[in-house]
């Protein structure tokens, strides 16, 4: 005689202590995880999606005569203005002088 068995009547294996805390930790190592990386999102798209600051740029620069400026660029204490002629002026930042000529070959 075979006796029919159903899912009420099997019992259901008893779960090891350790077991459950390992499945307990990994889940909450799994929240932590989601958590950290839409933290990490979000303060990029923050960041990215701020407006840069602002160039001190000089009003006006007073070039020697016959240079035309092709290209500027600035430093700590400086910028410079590369001409068609070739050269690089650098000049003051805070007093707009010429520093220094540089000829490029």
């Amino acid at each position: 005689m075979t006796k029919d068995r159903r899912l009420d009547d099997i019992e259901t294996p008893i779960e090891p202590a350790n077991l459950r805390f390992l499945r307990r930790l990994v889940t909450v190592l799994t929240v932590i995880m989601i958590g950290g990386v839409v933290t990490v999102v979000s303060l990029l798209v923050i960041r990215l999606n701020e407006a840069p600051a602002p160039l001190p740029l000089p009003q006006q620069v007073t070039l020697p005569d016959g240079a035309a400026a092709t290209a500027f660029t600035v430093g700590s204490d400086w910028f410079a203005v590369v001409t068609e002629g070739d050269e690089i002026l650098i000049y003051d930042q805070v007093t707009g002088t010429l520093r220094q000529t540089i000829a490029i070959e």
